[in-house]
């Protein structure tokens, strides 16, 4: 039940970024985290695949394809929310860098703590990452724009349910712990996108090129 909790939460997660991505002509996940979720569904779908297909690699191969819609949202769209000074070739090449780095931080994980505590361990420290990481998002824009309640609340059962299973059931304090730190940032987002403190000053992903220069 927890499994299966934690998987519709997060398909939860991915379809609705790619659909207020879409709508709102931006990207609704931090980049970061985006390029080492879907370097983590493409490197497990791949190993479950290879060995011998399971329900939950069919979710990573699912999972791939959503992400596959926001990374074109990052970058349709990602570029107007950077400053200036980053061209098209910059943008472009921060992108793949961003991307390969996702990759290898996986592989690394696989090589040395081998396929299932990889699996976990990298899952929890990149979703720590991801919840601080939507905090930022929120402060970068000046409100929630590119972000729904949705993406909260189901990214908080989904990390919250495997949390449970593993780190409680299971007694994996490190795995706990993470959790537990997920969950403190995860509920610091949802009580930003249900209270939206700074929604009225909003002024979406093209902000950061709009700040006032203070004087000297």
């Amino acid at each position: 039940m927890l499994t299966l909790i934690s998987g519709v939460a997060w398909t939860l997660v991915y379809v609705e970024a790619a659909r207020v991505g879409l709508r709102d002509r931006t990207y609704a996940m931090p980049v970061a985290a985006l390029a080492l979720n879907f370097a983590w569904e493409v490197v497990y779908a791949v190993d479950d695949i290879t060995t011998g297909l399971s329900p939950q690699g069919v979710v990573n191969v699912v999972w791939a394809l959503a992400d596959t819609v926001i990374i074109y949202t990052w970058l349709r769209h990602g570029r107007a929310g950077l400053p200036g000074f980053v061209t098209r070739p910059l943008f472009a090449a921060w992108s793949a860098l961003l991307l390969v780095t996702g990759f290898a931080a996986q592989l690394l994980f696989v090589a040395h703590f081998g396929t299932q505590d990889a699996s976990r361990y990298s899952a929890f420290l990149q979703n720590l990452l991801m919840s601080g990481l939507f905090v930022g998002m929120y402060a970068a824009r000046r409100g929630p724009h590119g972000q729904s309640l949705l993406i909260a609340v189901a990214k908080w059962l989904g990390t919250l349910a495997p949390t449970v299973l593993f780190g409680v059931l299971e007694r994996n304090g490190f795995v706990l712990g993470l959790g537990v730190l997920c969950c403190v940032f995860d509920l610091v987002y949802v009580g930003l996108m249900v209270l939206r403190p700074g929604a009225g000053a909003d002024a979406g992903p093209g902000a950061v090129r709009n700040l006032p220069v203070p004087s000297r």
